[in-house]
């Protein structure tokens, strides 16, 4: 069987083509995947009756949307450093790194040109399975190092699987992420607010106004981000806590138990009847419900997309740990690889 042909997404303002390729597995999922930022631009949920079943990632209709802004990162792989950086800088090595800032005097997602703005190279591709490679040079965004990243989109089953892989030529920090947002009442039907999350987390990482750390992980217990139980998000996003008020709902990274590739997070949609079980081999989980989108989005159903219309769930190194490698370990050296795994273990 072979992979079906890559369709044309559109033009990017600076002439660039936007591909889109299908995977899929017999009784599985229908993934699209974009070569512009790895990204997941659909995820089809097979229906009972056999029909073209319900997407539940959010993402932009074509080419246009996605170089539009406001910018979402809807279901892009972000790096070279996902999350925040303090002061766009960090020290390295002994000396100091400048980045570019995107986010105030902060570097967001790896910058004003990170990699969920590049055109990734399809490496290998087959019904199932997608391998794409990004080269980021020297330099890029102020990041030291040649960096070659590998991702790896796989479905068997009910389960997507991300591989990403990562090799520099001089030391370097590097913390990659999947930025998709999911909806398992369908794209674009409105709120999660009422899904259930449950984080397999005993600590957060309280957070300043610009989203930085402000300290080491705390305690979950007492506060609206104890999610080790089934919590309606709605609850907790609207919670007068100082720590959601300020960011607008949850926008916090979780310390996540144990080592290794395990379950990190649950979410189930009762109304439904789906749920999906997130595996990851990261120490953190960045939890985001859509705090800043505001109707401005089109998504790729025809509708605008709300706040709270989605909910990223992020497996990633902490956010700021250049600046505070307590939190997590970022340096990457040459001869050595980075890697990540996530999963995606959809139920109904």
């Amino acid at each position: 069987m072979t992979a079906p042909a890559p369709q044309v997404f559109g033009t990017l303002p600076d002439g660039r083509e936007v591909t889109a390729h299908t995977l899929t597995a017999p009784g599985g999922p229908v993934l699209r995947i974009l070569d512009l930022g790895a990204t997941v631009q659909a995820l089809h949920l097979p229906d009972r009756a056999g029909g073209p079943g319900t997407n539940v990632m959010l993402g932009h209709p074509d080419a246009a949307g996605c170089a539009a802004p406001p910018e979402a990162f809807l279901g892009a792989v972000v790096g070279r450093y996902a999350n925040r950086i303090a002061g766009a800088r960090f020290d390295l090595d002994g000396r100091t790194v400048d980045l570019a800032a995107n986010e105030g005097g902060n570097t967001l997602h790896g910058g004003p040109d990170g990699f969920h703005r590049r055109t990734w190279q399809v490496v290998d591709v087959r019904p199932d399975r997608l391998v794409l490679e990004l080269v980021s040079p020297d330099g890029d965004q102020g990041f030291p190092g040649r960096l070659t990243v590998r991702a790896e989109y796989r479905v068997t089953g009910r389960t997507v699987t991300l591989d990403l892989q990562a090799r520099t030529d001089a030391p370097t920090v590097v913390g990659l992420a999947s930025h998709v947002y999911l909806n398992l009442a369908g794209e674009g039907s409105g709120s999660i607010e009422d899904h259930l999350l449950t984080v397999d987390a005993d600590h957060y990482l309280p957070v300043d106004p610009d989203g930085l750390p402000t300290g080491g992980p705390a305690p979950v217990a007492g506060t609206p981000l104890d999610l080790t139980t089934a919590a309606r998000l709605g609850e907790r996003m609207r919670s007068e806590h100082p720590q959601t008020v300020a960011a607008g709902g949850i926008d916090h990274s979780f310390h996540l138990r144990g080592t290794g590739l395990r379950a990190a997070a649950r979410l189930e949609h009762p109304a439904s009847g789906r749920s999906v079980e997130l595996w990851t081999d990261q120490p953190g989980l960045q939890v985001y419900t859509g705090n800043a989108l505001d109707g401005a989005i089109t998504g790729t159903g025809g509708r605008s997309y709300p706040r709270g219309a989605g909910l990223a769930l992020e497996p990633q190194r902490h956010p700021d740990s250049p600046n505070r490698p307590e939190l997590s370990d970022p340096v990457l050296r040459p001869g050595e690889t980075y890697r990540s795994r996530t999963e995606w273990r959809f139920r109904r």
